[in-house]
């Protein structure tokens, strides 16, 4: 990236190596924002903050919980894998944010509102389930809603969102007419210089085959939305079409979009594309093509940005309320419990089991973080010394697929394990198997209770590979790897990419608990 007066010139790779699927994206002055789908992860519907487009920070997020389910919190073995918050719509309007975004397994649409970007968000909802859904206020002071998959419809709101006006304009304005893999779906409406425009994404199933990005557009609400296909490409990147996302207008009158694109089990990451207009209709990239590099401009050339990823001594003090606040960076894998975590002294993360898991991936308060392209390596010290018989506490690539390296415990003595689920072992369709039990691949005596792990994590193309290593106190530095390359996939089961996490479950009996310290992540994403 070079940097020359207040422009930005970035080679066009993703924007972030990371899984930031479904963007959307507006402008609040000289501020860019990004609201991107979170899933099952909480707090969700995170919303990421820039002044150039090509850097970026977490600026908040909207849910702290998705209403206390079975589901969010794990309970009896059923999970919000898959689910959760899927594509949101971002705006701003009368000095307003509003966020909304539709939850597959609740069946439900939610709404929030805020006059500041931090929160607090005021929340309403329809107990339907709309796919997708572009929120859209027109000039005439009406709120609309743009849904659906193969049949887009939009739909006139009550003015507070809480449900649908019944005497409100509603009519289809775009169905699926081809033979197609997966048919028109994240809508992004919008209003722009008196016309109306529909942004879709396709996939046919003929031709590339792959995801590709659509625009229609009408002179009014009544009218017949025309257009097409305004991009078709993939990078160079296995045949995964970058499309879906929203459009903004910067600065300097430029236009821009944020789209996403499948890169392996990373998951979905954003891309910046260049947007011309001509006679009216907005032009992606250049001939067709997303370009070799694309120029910004920074609002605020000299402003430091945080890092999407952090290491942590996990040293905390608590809030007035008695809470511990963690790093924005970090994300629970569903609800947490709150009473069965928190800080010690010195610093430190402890976990406390209360209930009995099959697998990691029903362990209660697991903590993530994304790993990041083309590389991202994390390391972490276990004391496991307060393990129950049949513990497990380390740390876990957190996918379907996943593997772990971690300490249990079994008849008074302490075990380093490599646990892994295999793709060969694993339906990848949504929510299926995730109670299954992963296979202890390797398994070492330790001389004490504490080690340090590391997980490796390399991402390219069509074969993504985790590497896991450990290291005792008194070995003085040298790390010992455990097992082969783990492969790493994206599935639709977790429908996100993989992440590292810290996770303790119990298999036999509730109560045990291990520390996590001085937790280091690092990676080559520029």
């Amino acid at each position: 990236m070079k940097k020359r007066g207040g422009a930005v010139t970035v080679k066009n790779r993703p924007v972030i190596g990371a899984d930031y699927p479904d963007p959307e994206i507006l402008r609040v002055d000289d501020t860019y924002y990004m609201l991107s789908t979170t899933m099952h992860f909480l707090p969700g519907a995170e919303i990421l903050r820039s002044y150039d487009l090509v850097n970026w920070e977490i600026a908040s997020y909207v849910v702290e919980t998705f209403e206390g389910t079975e589901e969010a919190r794990l309970d009896h073995e059923r999970s919000n894998y898959g689910s959760g918050m899927w594509a949101g719509s971002m705006r701003y309007h009368k000095g307003k944010f509003y966020v909304s975004f539709a939850a597959k397994l609740s069946a439900k649409t939610y709404f929030y509102q805020s006059e500041n970007i931090e929160g607090p968000w005021k929340k309403t909802c329809i107990d339907r389930y709309l796919h997708d859904g572009s929120l859209f206020f027109d000039e005439d002071g009406k709120v609309y809603f743009v849904y659906g998959n193969s049949e887009i419809r939009i739909q006139e709101l009550l003015p507070d969102l809480t449900g649908f006006r019944e005497d409100g304009f509603s009519r289809v304005i775009l169905r699926e007419t081809d033979d197609v893999v997966l048919g028109h779906e994240g809508s992004h409406f919008y209003r722009i210089n008196g016309k109306y425009y529909l942004f879709t994404i396709h996939w046919p199933r003929y031709g590339a085959g792959r995801r590709t990005q659509m625009c229609y557009c009408s002179d009014s609400l009544t009218g017949e939305f025309q257009g097409g296909t305004v991009l078709d490409d993939d990078m160079g990147y296995g045949n995964c079409g970058v499309a879906q996302g929203g459009i903004v207008e910067a600065n300097d009158g430029s236009w821009y979009s944020i789209l996403l694109q499948d890169h392996g089990a990373v998951g979905r990451v954003p891309v910046l594309v260049p947007v011309e207009w001509k006679d009216g209709f907005p032009v992606f990239g250049e001939n067709g093509k997303i370009p070799a590099t694309v120029t910004v401009r920074s609002n605020r050339p000299y402003y430091e940005y945080e890092k999407l990823y952090a290491s942590d001594s996990f040293d905390y003090k608590p809030d007035r309320e008695g809470r511990w606040r963690l790093k924005p960076q970090w994300q629970w894998n569903h609800e947490p419990n709150p009473a069965l975590w928190g800080i010690v002294y010195g610093g430190g993360l402890c976990i406390t089991t209360g209930k009995i898991s099959t697998n990691v991936t029903q362990a209660v308060n697991t903590l993530t973080q994304r790993l990041m392209m083309p590389r991202t390596a994390v390391e972490v010290t276990v004391d496991a010394r307060d393990l129950n018989e049949g513990d497990v506490a380390g740390l876990c690539a957190l996918q379907g697929c996943y593997g772990m390296i971690a300490v249990t415990r079994e008849l008074r003595r302490y075990y380093l394990i490599l646990i892994e689920r295999n793709r060969e072992e694993k339906d990848m369709r949504m929510g299926a198997c995730d109670y299954l039990p992963g296979v202890v691949t390797r398994k070492l005596s330790l001389t004490e209770p504490v080690v340090r792990l590391r997980l490796e994590a390399v991402f390219s193309e069509k074969s993504d590979k985790a590497v896991f290593s450990y290291r005792e106190p008194r070995e003085g530095g040298n790390w010992r790897k455990v097992g082969g390359e783990h492969s790493l996939y994206f599935g639709l089961d977790h429908f996100a990419g993989c992440r590292c996490g810290l996770a303790v479950y119990s298999t036999k009996e509730t109560g045990g608990s291990a520390v996590f310290r001085d937790f280091r992540y690092e990676t080559d994403a520029g």
